[in-house]
């Protein structure tokens, strides 16, 4: 059964709101357990606006370890359960951020059973800065069904996340997630679970259980329901794996009618058991009542202990 659930947030001026959205950012401490993103270059970047760029810069490999330029991982950082080991989720940040940015949150998340594996992007031109330099999952210039997607740059990141989880238990369940950017990741990799296979053919063999999008945007939307009907098997993959996406009315960095048109089109194309939560108000950043979701929601659907 499809679900599609609209939950309006406000967002109030005391909750504590973490913002991962400027490029090259640093995590600063501010007032009153408030957290800010300082950006180290002064561009600023609007999804929302319609801005057309080339994809000419270098872009990344493929799923088949191909590269036509030489990008490298950043750091890794690894928050480890407390209790007993249930589940390892692959956590992507935003364009411009870094995985330590995330793993000081995701720490004080009460997922006990829960280990949090968050890489940082390679440093690479992106489109949408005219081709200045930051660390992204692949290479950007708006999100739109005109534009082409950079698919060479989706399968190598795709790739890399599927490396870091191949090491991980038999019996533990595997997910990723992410936002801006790094949700973008997260529901290519939906994608090729369902497909079997990366973008270009090659196989993708990871069994995901669980996939969860922050303020983000579905990649190749365009050609999605297409490929469902001709993959064997691919419809009952997809309706199987739990998606969970959140977004705020007020993002004016990756615009509401992205994530809700993503939510759309994953549902048509046989993603059902998907769940949309709205926050009225909500920039692109997140606040207690999102990231207390998305801990209900993945203890239910992963079925994590307490301990």
């Amino acid at each position: 059964m499809t679900t599609h659930t609209y939950s309006h947030r406000q967002n109030s001026a005391n909750k504590k709101a973490v913002n991962f959205s400027s490029c090259y950012s640093i995590l600063k401490p501010q007032v009153q357990g408030h957290f800010s993103i300082e950006c180290k270059c002064d561009t600023k970047f609007d999804f929302s606006s319609g801005i057309a760029m080339s994809f000419s810069g270098s872009t990344a490999g493929s799923g088949s370890g191909t590269t036509r330029t030489s990008l490298e991982f950043g750091r890794t950082h690894v928050v480890r359960p407390k209790g007993k080991h249930e589940a390892t989720i692959v956590w992507l940040h935003g364009l411009g951020d870094k995985g330590s940015s995330w793993s000081q949150l995701l720490e004080s998340f009460p997922l006990p059973n829960v280990k949090w594996i968050c890489p940082t992007a390679p440093t690479r031109p992106v489109a949408a800065f005219g081709g200045f330099p930051c660390t992204a999952w692949f290479d950007v210039g708006d999100i739109s069904e005109d534009v082409p997607d950079d698919l060479e740059g989706l399968d190598f990141s795709a790739a890399h996340v599927a490396n870091l989880l191949s090491t991980e238990p038999a019996d533990v369940k595997l997910c990723v997630g992410g936002f801006s950017m790094g949700a973008a990741t997260a529901l290519y990799s939906a994608t090729c679970h369902a497909f079997r296979q990366y973008g270009n053919g090659s196989p993708y063999r990871m069994n995901l259980s669980a996939v969860v999008g922050l303020s983000g945007w579905l990649p190749c939307s365009r050609t999605l329901r297409s490929r469902m009907q001709g993959v064997n098997d691919a419809g009952r993959r997809a309706a199987s794996l739990p998606i969970l996406l959140c977004h705020g009315t007020g993002d004016d960095v990756v615009a509401y009618q992205h994530g809700e048109k993503s939510a759309r089109i994953l549902s048509s194309s046989g993603f059902q058991n998907l769940t949309l939560r709205t926050y009225e108000g909500l920039g692109h950043y997140t606040i207690p009542e999102e990231t207390d979701e998305i801990c209900r929601w993945l203890s239910a659907n992963l079925c994590l202990g307490g301990t």
